[in-house]
């Protein structure tokens, strides 16, 4: 397990703002030299602390215009039921992300779709003919002043 020290956390939140700076600005933002800070930065992957770089993609050129967080309750609770509607999702190209959650409903879904429209089909569609689902609420998101996500 790597350590977390101020370095380092200095280290992952500029890769998280920008997982494509160079090692040598990056290196100058921290305070170190370029050898130390490349070393640093592979311990962290060696580690799993940084587990990957992703492009953070423009929804709108990408004709998404609905966002939604979607949550889904299930009439059993059982590892088959679990098994089964993840499955599901799995195949859904609107589901961006399922987080199983405690609480009142079982899971928790962010879709992405063109728009409304495409946001019907798919919760009558797809979620409406899966077995177990006993409830969909659905949250639009109209803005998102801060998003960290990568």
């Amino acid at each position: 397990m790597a350590k977390i020290d101020h370095i380092n956390q200095q280290i992952l939140r500029a890769l998280t703002r920008d997982g494509r700076i160079s090692n040598l600005e990056l290196a100058d933002r921290v305070g170190l030299s370029p050898s130390a800070c490349l070393r640093r930065v592979q311990e962290l992957e060696r580690a799993g602390v940084i587990t990957g770089y992703r492009a953070v993609l423009s929804p709108k050129e990408l004709g998404v215009g609905f966002v939604g967080y979607i949550g889904v309750g299930l009439g059993e609770h059982t590892k088959a039921a679990q098994e089964g509607f993840e499955r599901a999702v799995q195949h859904a190209p609107e589901v961006i992300e399922c987080h199983n959650i405690t609480g009142t409903i079982e899971y928790l879904l962010r879709v992405e779709c063109a728009d409304l429209a495409a946001y019907k089909t798919f919760h009558t569609e797809v979620l409406g003919t899966l077995p177990h689902v006993t409830s969909i609420t659905s949250y639009v998101v109209m803005d998102s002043p801060k998003d960290l996500r990568a």
